[in-house]
């Protein structure tokens, strides 16, 4: 399933006020802030990484699944439907907890 353009382009509209980089990746379109992705538009909706210590909460939420690959668990990424999504202040939390988790996978690396 294709990703969703106008969702992309809303994706944009947040990461603005930044430096980021866009990357095709498994039939979706990521969003890389320092080298390290923070979020994806696929045709399911978001992939959002998330701190492994916030994986639990974050995915007793609404609307919130495991990012599957196949038929494995992608740990530090959840999934997260259009309906959650809706608004531009619910997207923009969920890609600030994605930066949030890239910002600490990058230190985390240093």
């Amino acid at each position: 399933m294709p990703y969703d353009d106008e969702l992309v382009a809303r994706v944009r509209s947040v990461l603005s006020q930044r430096s980021f980089e866009e990357k095709n990746v498994m039939g979706g379109r990521a969003f890389m802030v320092d080298g390290s992705m923070c979020c994806s538009v696929g045709g399911e909706g978001l992939l959002v990484r998330v701190l492994p210590r916030e994986r639990e909460a974050t995915l007793a939420l609404p609307h919130v699944s495991p990012m599957l690959l196949g038929k494995r668990v992608m740990k530090g990424f959840v999934r997260v439907a259009p309906e959650a999504i809706r608004t531009p202040s619910s997207l923009r939390q969920w890609i600030e907890r994605g930066l949030n988790a890239a910002r600490a996978s990058v230190t985390a690396d240093s």
